[in-house]
């Protein structure tokens, strides 16, 4: 049974005329700032045992992307872009100097876009379980009936009315439950607080308009264009028990594109920070010393 940590106190900063939660542990140090971004649907709670568990040694950042957490929740074009320019203005305003940064699913994303693309913001990379397509992926898995099928969901859950029956089926607690369920491999960690921190911003105004902004997102830069745009140091950590995603063969992908890489594979599923976060804090530790300090 894992001990309950409690969410470190937060803050708020402005940008772009919203409101953007964040929390700041740890003081002052020679390491380079971590940077902690979560996934959908999650926020900077789900970063609590890392955040305990890191900032005796990092000054340690995590924040709530726009759309989630504490953070507001307007009636936005999401993208993969926004976010980018969220993080790295967040880097050079409020940190000020630059982080490394660490991404789970759709935060592994929105890091990746930021080390790629805004290379002045990132010291270095670290990806767990990171979300994004690569550019022969999208074309492989091309299907004319598949597509057909999707863009039939797609154009209904475009619609008011599906897209808010939808939101409202997927945020009740016993549905989160279950989908915890599927992708965390040791059910312990799956606690009534870690359902309540994905419930809470559920509730929120503005979360179904944002939900329903998601199907509407345009797709993102491929992985593989980003990974060529990469200079700094990058760690990939894998929770291999993940059903959402092949981690062996994204690994394989990446290592493509970026052989340089380090990379580990651990007992865990989606979200290995929040399953098994005391193996996560030393890998980050061991590498940022060895790798990130190094250069």
């Amino acid at each position: 049974m894992q001990t309950a940590v409690a969410p470190a106190a937060g803050a708020f900063w402005q940008w772009r005329g919203q409101a953007i939660h964040y929390v700041q542990a740890g003081g002052q140090s020679d390491r380079p700032p971590l940077l902690l971004v979560h996934g959908f649907g999650a926020s900077t709670d789900h970063w609590r045992k890392s955040i305990a568990g890191l900032s005796t040694e990092f000054q340690v950042w995590a924040i709530d992307l726009l759309g989630f957490g504490r953070s507001a929740k307007p009636d936005w074009q999401y993208s993969g872009d926004m976010w980018r320019d969220q993080l790295h203005e967040f880097i050079q305003i409020v940190i000020g100097r630059p982080a490394v940064l660490a991404g789970n699913s759709l935060g592994g994303y929105a890091s990746l876009c930021v080390a790629a693309q805004c290379p002045e913001s990132a010291s270095g990379l670290i990806l767990l379980n990171s979300a994004g397509p690569f550019t022969d992926a999208v074309a492989r898995n091309s299907n004319p009936v598949q597509d057909a099928v999707s863009k039939l969901i797609r154009t209904l859950l475009l619609q008011p009315l599906p897209s808010w029956l939808l939101f409202q089926y997927v945020r009740q607690r016993s549905v989160i439950r279950k989908t915890l369920e599927r992708v965390y491999l040791d059910k312990t960690a799956i606690t009534d607080q870690l359902v309540e921190e994905i419930y809470r911003p559920s509730c929120d105004p503005g979360a179904a308009t944002v939900f329903a902004a998601v199907f509407k997102s345009p797709r993102g830069e491929a992985i593989d264009v980003l990974l060529a745009q990469v200079t700094c140091p990058l760690l990939l950590i894998w929770g291999e028990g993940d059903p959402w995603m092949n981690a062996r063969e994204r690994s394989a992908r990446f290592r493509q594109y970026y052989p340089q890489l380090t990379e580990y594979f651990l007992q865990a599923g989606h979200c290995p920070h929040d399953e098994v976060p005391e193996q996560v804090n030393q890998l980050i530790r061991d590498w940022v010393n060895l790798e990130v300090m190094a250069g």
